[in-house]
């Protein structure tokens, strides 16, 4: 392989921040040189003009030798003397690391230099030369710059050449006869004296298809996404020309290294035609994708006697916080769907009462169906059966929770009813103007009609209660116009000998239960057995107290 193909190599490997720890004991390149030139030669794969060193090769004096010096990391022949044949050696120190190259020098008596590369061009194109100097051109020194042809004078038939600034030598219309090796010339003035630099390039020239020049084709810095520890293939297209005899070198760098140099990566290569054109396609095989192989340069080099073309691959670690984030919804939606389920099962009385709360502070009240009471309460009055508690619960219990702490408004016979008014009457009106029906029930409350089969007089108590009961079911299970709400005191009550509406309640909605308080705590409000009768019983009253309705106006 042609001497130039490896500085290209090289400049690839320095890409990916290509460092080496040791010293490239073998010559890389060889520059051609005329003795009596001015020449500049710059360490390979720097840009820097710092930290480095020059040494001669091959000699027990590794020092420079007469004429040669060192210039802002540059290696200076003022001029190029026949003596200055030989190897030498550029050392770079930073804190990458460490490498040295070293390259050769051939001097020759001959007036042109040998031609280092070739430029293939079509014939009657319009197309030229470049002045490859870029050292000269850098130091910004007036110049004069000239083009020799077979180290004559460039004499062409039809339109002459033209010479840009930059030293580019145009050549319109090509033909056979631009074919030859041209030097291109730079008169510079240095320190007072005036020097020649000198550079030459080889045209040929062609009416047919020849191969091109190698082309990478993938994605500049692509990045793949992986998996860490799974495998992993990487395909590499490089058009080669037309003929598999293309001498295209595609090889796999990673981060700077050969790919073969890993048990990790294996290499494989076919060819393809495309429309008369072949290309080749390598692949790089990651058997087991470690941590350090992630955002690290794999490279995919094409390299043949013209140069190298390079394209660059990332591997990158798969972001998997969407899926956690979607196994996360996945668990957390349904459980807290479970949750909120088990919330109103358990604390449906709690959340109803915290909503009417909340609601009735930011919402305007009104009085439901225009009704004056929130509730009517009926119980069996103590002097037809032996049941002081059942009027203690009815005219001081109840009134004290419901009234005094939640501003409810009750209706309470033997409380609230007036003497000598009809009693029927007056039982349906109230009824009608009550949203609730408030039935208090004891172990020994018992029918009218019970009462009737063992021959004992109806009272006027026990005619109310069977009327106010009549009419109240009456209405909330035909009418629909209120609900009845049950109480149970202290213990049981038999349902067998109550009348079949109110068995039907029971067994439709339940009863409320209310115990009587320890002697250790005879304050019912504070007693906690009952603390739950008093949400219950909330719960089924209306949302909005008509008695709080009276004070907002």
């Amino acid at each position: 392989m042609a001497a130039a193909g490896w500085v290209f190599f090289l400049a690839a490997l320095s890409s990916v921040g290509f460092t080496e720890t040791h010293n490239h004991n073998g010559v890389i390149d060889v520059y051609h040189v005329s003795a009596g030139h001015l020449f500049l030669l710059r360490c390979p794969n720097t840009d820097s003009i710092t930290n480095i060193t020059w040494r001669r090769e091959g000699r027990h004096n590794l020092s420079l030798p007469a004429g040669v010096e060192v210039r802002d990391g540059l290696l200076w022949f003022l001029p190029v003397q026949v003596s200055h044949n030989g190897s030498y050696t550029c050392e770079k120190r930073d804190e990458t690391g460490f490498y040295g190259i070293t390259i050769g020098v051939s001097v020759s008596s001959a007036q042109c230099p040998h031609p280092p590369e070739t430029i293939p061009v079509r014939e009657g194109v319009n197309d030229g030369l470049p002045c490859k100097q870029r050292e000269i051109f850098g130091l910004n020194k007036p110049r004069n710059i000239r083009w020799l042809k077979d180290c004559g004078p460039v004499q062409r038939q039809g339109e002459p050449m033209n010479v840009h600034e930059d030293g580019f030598m145009r050549l319109p219309s090509i033909s056979q006869k631009d074919a030859g090796i041209y030097t291109c010339l730079v008169d510079i003035s240095l320190d007072g004296k005036n020097y020649t630099s000198a550079r030459s390039i080889k045209l040929t020239t062609y009416n047919k298809p020849i191969n091109p020049e190698p082309t990478v084709v993938i994605a500049h810095q692509e990045v793949v996404v992986v998996e860490v520890g799974t495998k992993v293939e990487l395909k590499c297209y490089a058009y080669i020309g037309f003929s598999e005899d293309n001498e295209t070198l595609i090889y796999w760098t990673v981060d700077g290294t050969f790919a073969d140099g890993y048990e990790e990566f294996q290499e494989s290569k076919e060819h393809s035609n495309d429309g008369g054109q072949l290309y080749s396609v390598t692949t790089l095989s990651i058997s087991k994708v470690l941590r350090w192989f992630l955002d690290v340069p794999i490279g995919c080099h094409a390299m043949t006697t013209d140069g190298v073309k390079v394209s660059y691959v990332r591997l990158q670690e798969a972001d998997h916080s969407a899926l956690y984030t979607s196994v996360a919804l996945c668990i957390l939606i349904p459980l807290t769907v479970l949750l909120l389920a088990v919330a109103l099962l358990f604390f449906k009385v709690d959340l109803v009462l915290a909503y009417r709360k909340l609601s009735g502070r930011f919402s305007k009240q009104q009085a439901p169906d225009g009704k004056l009471y929130d509730a009517y309460v009926s119980f069996l009055h103590p002097e037809t059966v032996n049941s002081s508690e059942i009027e203690k619960f009815a005219l001081q219990i109840l009134p004290e929770e419901l009234e005094n702490k939640h501003g409810y408004s009750l209706y309470i016979r033997g409380r609230d009813d007036s003497p000598g008014e009809a009693v029927h009457d007056a039982i349906a009106a109230t009824l009608s103007q009550c949203c609730r029906l408030i039935i208090i029930l004891s172990p020994v409350a018992k029918s009218c009609s019970d009462v009737k089969t063992e021959e004992v007089p109806l009272s006027d108590n026990l005619n109310q209660l069977s009327y106010e009961h009549k009419v109240g079911l009456y209405n909330a299970l035909t009418q629909n116009s209120s609900r009845v709400i049950l109480v149970e005191i202290d213990g049981p009550v038999d349902y067998s000998l109550l009348p079949e509406s109110l068995c039907y309640i029971k067994r439709k909605q339940g009863a409320l239960k209310w115990r009587k308080p320890s002697a250790e705590n005879n304050t019912l409000s504070k007693s906690h057995s009952n603390r739950n009768l008093w949400k219950d019983l909330r719960y089924h009253m209306p949302s909005v107290p008509v008695g709080k309705l009276r004070t907002v106006v």
